[in-house]
């Protein structure tokens, strides 16, 4: 029997030689969730008939000789903000409980499924995606497996708790701050925020139109690649889907970073955190041999226009039900909502108007390097219901924010980011940030894939 510490990549190739069948695959997965979920909270619904049905129908498939997919027999999950046919899509709230169910899947869903990947189940979440702790106030905390203390990050919580687990190898997430990149360091695994417009958002509840990516997460490089590879693509059904060519990742893997031109980023991203934070950034630099330092212009504006952009977007969706049913809402979520709806419209004007200012600004930078390094996040995991400030740098931050201080930058302006879990055995994870131009998700892969042949990275399974 294939356990939980297995690759996604492992699992497929042996359904598909019929090594193990693809309904044990999907059973242990369900025996896994049904001993651990109650101590994590990571799912909001598991759908065990339907998944070994599925299951049975891929083995059925392969006894027939037919080709199932990449992932065939891959058990994952989904963020509860993406659409899955039969169930409630709840984005973490106690208004869309509500809602009938789905009549159908979202279209990143459905390209796993083609893939061959047996849906278990959906997964926990910040109210409306905004939030970077998974605490919420309607359905409970979810648990960083590592330390059932402590939050797993958010505010895609639910899904890098339950790959850190090993209770899926494979789960898609939502980003639109930082919220697949900042859970992803929490919870020591991988995480990709692609392109803004690389992946289909079709099917999704969105936050901030303008800034909301979907990506997946997962326990190894080659298992991101297969995930990302299966939903990448345009999407009649996404406006701002790109059209632009699809180059798969996979084949870059096994491509060493020979060619490359690396850099650290400085200024905003070398402070603003603890050391521990900083230290992890010099020390995958130093093994890269990277001498070269990079300032991203504005960044602690491109965060606080970010911010804006972020308030203003989230409240005009959600208006209707601000107005209605206020007190249904997590209080702090609704109170930033508010704060949006009550922003002029020229700040949100100057925001938008400085973003293009910074995309510019960026875009020359990546002009003279391939991929850049920063934190992922300031610091490891916070305990559930820390306080609600912490001291960085001589300086009182708001400490669910701050989580996103290296993230927002760069979802601002939609560049390509892949949260890396650094190894290092008895303390909690920490996140490396590896950044690209747009569509540059194949240079990602390369360091990433280097960086875990070195053993400098990797996600071990937490908590047994």
């Amino acid at each position: 029997m294939i356990g939980p510490q297995a690759r996604a990549v492992d699992i497929a190739a042996a359904v598909r030689a019929r090594r193990v069948s693809a309904r044990d695959v999907a059973a242990a997965a369900l025996a896994r969730i049904a001993g651990r979920n109650a101590a994590l909270n990571c799912f909001t619904h598991v759908r065990p008939d339907e998944a070994l049905e599925e299951a049975a129908r891929i083995d059925a498939r392969v006894e027939a000789g037919e080709d199932v997919g990449p992932l065939a027999g891959v058990p994952f999950a989904v963020k509860n903000l993406l659409d899955v046919r039969g169930v409630t899509t709840l984005a973490g709230s106690k208004i869309f409980a509500e809602r009938p169910p789905a009549a159908r899947d979202a279209t990143a869903v459905a390209a796993l499924r083609r893939a061959g990947a047996v849906l278990v189940g959906t997964l926990s979440m910040d109210e409306f995606a905004f939030g970077f702790t998974t605490e919420n106030p309607h359905y409970g905390p979810t648990r960083n497996p590592h330390d059932l203390a402590r939050v797993p990050g958010g505010s895609s919580g639910g899904s890098a708790a339950a790959v850190a687990a090993g209770l899926v190898p494979l789960a898609l997430g939502s980003d639109t701050n930082g919220s697949i990149r900042v859970p992803a360091a929490f919870c020591g695994i991988f995480g990709l925020k692609p392109t803004y417009g690389r992946v289909s958002r079709a099917g999704a509840a969105l936050f901030a139109a303008s800034l909301d990516h979907v990506g997946p997460f997962a326990r190894s490089v080659a298992d991101l690649a297969a995930a990302f590879d299966a939903i990448q693509g345009p999407d009649t059904r996404d406006p701002v889907a790109s059209d632009a060519p699809v180059v798969p990742c996979a084949p870059h893997v096994g491509r060493d970073v020979e060619g490359l031109r690396l850099a650290v980023a400085g200024g905003h991203f070398a402070r603003n955190a603890e050391p521990e934070a900083l230290d992890a950034v010099r020390k995958v630099a130093k093994a890269l041999r990277i001498r070269r330092e990079v300032e991203l212009p504005e960044s602690h504006r491109a965060r606080a226009a970010a911010m804006v952009i972020t308030a203003v977007e989230g409240a005009n969706l959600h208006f209707p039900d601000l107005k209605a049913r206020a007190k249904d809402f997590d209080p702090l979520t609704r109170d930033r909502f508010l704060a949006g709806a009550l922003l002029p419209a020229s700040v949100y004007v100057q925001a938008q108007r400085f973003r293009a200012w910074y995309r510019a600004r960026v875009a020359e930078i990546f002009r003279e390097i391939d991929v850049l390094l920063t934190p992922t996040a300031p610091w490891p995991a916070p305990l559930i219901g820390a306080p609600r400030t912490r001291r960085v740098d001589d300086a009182e931050v708001i400490v669910r924010a701050h989580s996103g201080v290296f993230t927002q930058p760069l979802s601002f302006v939609g560049l390509p980011a892949m949260s890396v879990p650094l190894a290092a055995p008895g303390v909690l994870p920490l996140g490396i940030q590896l950044v690209a131009a747009p569509f540059g998700e194949p240079m990602l892969f390369r360091v990433a894939a280097h960086l875990e042949r070195d053993g400098l990275v990797s996600a071990p399974l937490a908590g047994g």
